[in-house]
């Protein structure tokens, strides 16, 4: 499923959801441009906005419904068609199917290559929601029972560069010149 990406850039959104105001938006457009990186990740880290937030923009931006993974009810045998080690590699938990289809909530909708290899390990279609990668990590903790140590911390500051959808960014970056998540 293509999903069409709003002409609104982060900052708009946060702005229009009431996250941030425009001064805060100016002061880190400007900080920006000295240090460079994505806005998502430096508002972040200037204690602006929650993980949540930034993944809610996103998934806003680029048309990718966002599901909290603590909202969910998650049947065994739907962790069972994935394992383990596919989910840490994606950052993803798998959380219905119908039919075909299987639903999975992952930090980065657009990996194509993350759908791909689920299709592939599963044998069904993927529908993809948005998540934060601390939900996403709380919850292969639980479902795989994996103990603390095997899984990266799920501390927002250590999430930072996961919650600015990766490949997105990266192709619209070829496309245009801000700097901006766009």
């Amino acid at each position: 499923m293509l999903h069409k990406k709003s002409k609104m850039r982060l900052g708009e959104i946060l702005i229009e959801q009431g996250v941030i105001t425009q001064e805060s938006l100016e002061h880190a457009l400007d900080k920006q441009k000295k240090e460079g990186g994505l806005l998502g990740e430096l508002l972040l880290r200037m204690g602006l906005v929650k993980e949540e937030d930034i993944v809610i923009a996103l998934a806003h931006q680029f048309n990718y419904p966002y599901l909290p993974v603590q909202n969910c009810e998650i049947n065994p045998k739907i962790i069972k068609l994935v394992s383990q080690e596919l989910a840490k590699k994606y950052l993803f938990i798998p959380v219905d199917k119908i039919n075909d289809v299987l639903t999975v909530i992952m930090v980065d909708p657009t990996n194509e290559f993350a759908k791909e290899e689920i299709t592939q390990a599963t044998g069904l279609r993927v529908q993809v929601l948005v998540g934060t990668a601390t939900e996403i990590n709380n919850a292969i903790r639980k479902y795989y029972k994996i103990k603390d140590s095997v899984l990266e911390s799920t501390k927002p500051a250590d999430n930072i560069s996961q919650v600015s959808f990766h490949n997105a960014t990266a192709q619209e970056k070829d496309n245009q010149p801000s700097k901006e998540n766009k």
